[in-house]
């Protein structure tokens, strides 16, 4: 509880040396994160994958966050390796080193020899970062309600927000689940001759360590030393974006952070690392991305309008004009640019802002694919730069199609449809006749859904408002009238207090519409 009550201090005297009171603007925001650190930069980076809640330029301002905090010292780090593996360090290390090669705010991660030989790399979980994670999220809660209302907090939902970043904080943090991803990840990829990815120590993996080959080879944006050892800069850029590809729609099981630190080149293969953020998707989220790629092709603001409002959570009903109008005005900005040209960063911006302006919210596992093509498209860039991944999705969807198990699939999904749509016409003449037997006995019923515009909506209410009150108003005025005819004890003003009081409710709610129509008239 002290610990608490002295670190709510600490946020609370960050949060006024920025000035809190006087508004927030992205860099105000990230300095703030920066200030109050490790916790919540983490926070920071992952809410930067939010594109579809948070503006374009909050997003790219918080991606700037940098997790480098100063390391362990190697006695804790030593300390952890002994506490997760039981037993000493040396027993199954020859040789850990001192220096670690990367220190974040979750880990941090040393070059080492297993006993067999081995070269590998140990990632240690800071001593008590999920204790200290959880109390800020806590406390990070309670101080929401605190935040001025003319600030972020009229942008997005930040409890909604919140828990879904501590999700995915949690996920990080849990080296069981990374060590997991790390098996399915070369078990789908073990028939690709040219990908690869760490081996897995399991047998010395913990919540809290976990163990993996050590990858050396060439950083894949290193193309003078690519080039020098006989590596085509195209070439690896092609297999890579086709891989990336293929994870994300053939498998549903996909690298989130595909930056250039995380894939390295050797002995002729792609080698994937840290698979500490992957993302998944259903079948039914790879088929509604396709129908909104192939939207796009075809310029069929339908389509894309039908996998969005598929893919997206919402909770009010859309307005399906102006979404329809958002996308059509998307379309015709990109339609003059052919789709190998398309930057997918700029469209992904805007289809962003859409979203964002029509209330609707993309599940996690599609932010992180945001998150990944966005990477992606920029270790292309560095790779081959007349690479473009979105023309390189159009071939393979097409292709795909035309594959016997997709055209069999199409077959028989066209086949289920006949089907049904010939059962329902079975029951068309049946309820046509029931229809007019109906309206020759005059029994017949119709039922009208309208949905008035927001204008319509309030001049009907106006309206209505106005004849009710003007109708009390007479109704109050007559009654008064009739009361001050008769001698009714007590009286007020010469007249009895009952009509008094009519008369005053008269000339109130008369106030009260006279102020409404000018109100209504602004």
């Amino acid at each position: 509880m002290q610990q608490s009550g002295s670190r709510i201090r600490e946020i609370v005297s960050v949060l006024r040396r920025h000035h809190i009171k006087e508004g927030m603007n992205p860099e105000k925001l990230r300095l703030i994160l920066e200030d109050l650190g490790p916790t919540f930069i983490k926070l920071g980076q992952i809410a930067s994958m939010h594109p579809d809640v948070l503006p374009q330029a909050y997003c790219e301002e918080l991606s700037k966050l940098c997790s480098d905090v100063a390391p362990m010292p190697y006695d804790e780090v030593i300390s952890i390796i002994e506490e997760s593996c039981g037993c000493p360090w040396n027993q199954i290390f020859s040789w850990i080193q001192k220096t670690p090669q990367g220190s974040a705010s979750i880990a941090q991660v040393h070059r080492a020899r297993l006993r067999s030989g081995e070269q590998v790399v140990v990632k240690i979980q800071r001593r008590g970062i999920c204790e200290i994670m959880t109390r800020d999220i806590y406390l990070l809660q309670r101080l929401l309600r605190f935040l001025p209302t003319g600030a972020v907090k009229n942008m997005v939902d930040l409890d909604q927000m919140l828990d879904d970043i501590w999700a995915a904080t949690r996920e990080e943090m849990n080296f069981v689940m990374e060590a997991a991803n790390m098996q399915e990840f070369s078990r789908r990829n073990k028939g690709i001759a040219y990908i690869g990815s760490p081996i897995l120590y399991e047998k010395y993996t913990s919540m809290h360590m976990l163990v993996m080959e050590y990858i050396d080879g060439y950083a894949v944006d290193d193309r003078e030393a690519l080039q020098e050892n006989g590596y085509d800069s195209r070439e690896i850029a092609e297999k890579l974006s086709e891989n990336y590809l293929w994870q994300i729609i053939d498998e549903g099981f996909f690298h989130a952070d595909p930056h250039v630190g995380n894939i390295r080149i050797r002995d002729g293969k792609i080698i994937w690392i840290d698979m500490g953020m992957m993302g998944r998707l259903t079948e039914n989220d790879r088929r509604m991305l396709t129908l909104g790629l192939q939207g796009i092709a075809m310029n069929d603001t339908g389509r894309i309008e039908e996998a969005v409002l598929s893919l997206c959570e919402y909770t009010q009903k859309p307005d399906h004009k102006k979404l329809q109008d958002d996308i059509e005005n998307i379309l015709n900005r990109y339609g003059q640019i052919g789709m190998g040209n398309l930057k997918l960063v700029d469209f992904l911006a805007d289809l962003m802002d859409i979203m964002r302006d029509n209330r609707l919210k993309m599940p996690h596992s599609l932010t992180m694919l945001v998150r990944g093509l966005t990477h992606m498209e920029g270790v292309l860039a560095e790779l081959s730069p007349d690479i473009n991944i979105v023309e390189i999705a159009r071939t393979k969807i097409v292709e795909s199609f035309w594959k016997p198990a997709n055209i069999s699939k199409e077959l028989e999904n066209s086949g289920k449809n006949i089907l049904l749509s010939l059962r329902k016409g079975q029951d068309i003449p049946a309820s046509l006749s029931d229809a007019l037997r109906e309206f020759r006995s005059g029994e017949a019923r119709m039922k009208f859904d309208l949905h008035a515009t927001d204008q319509f909506s309030g001049l009907l209410y106006n309206l209505v408002y106005g004849l009710v009150g003007g109708l009390l108003i007479t109704a109050l005025l007559i009654s008064a009238s009739i009361i001050c005819t008769t001698d009714l004890q007590p009286r007020f003003l010469g007249m009895p207090v009952i009509a008094a009081v009519g008369y005053g409710l008269a000339i109130l709610l008369a106030v009260c519409l006279i102020i409404h129509y000018f109100h209504g008239k602004k």
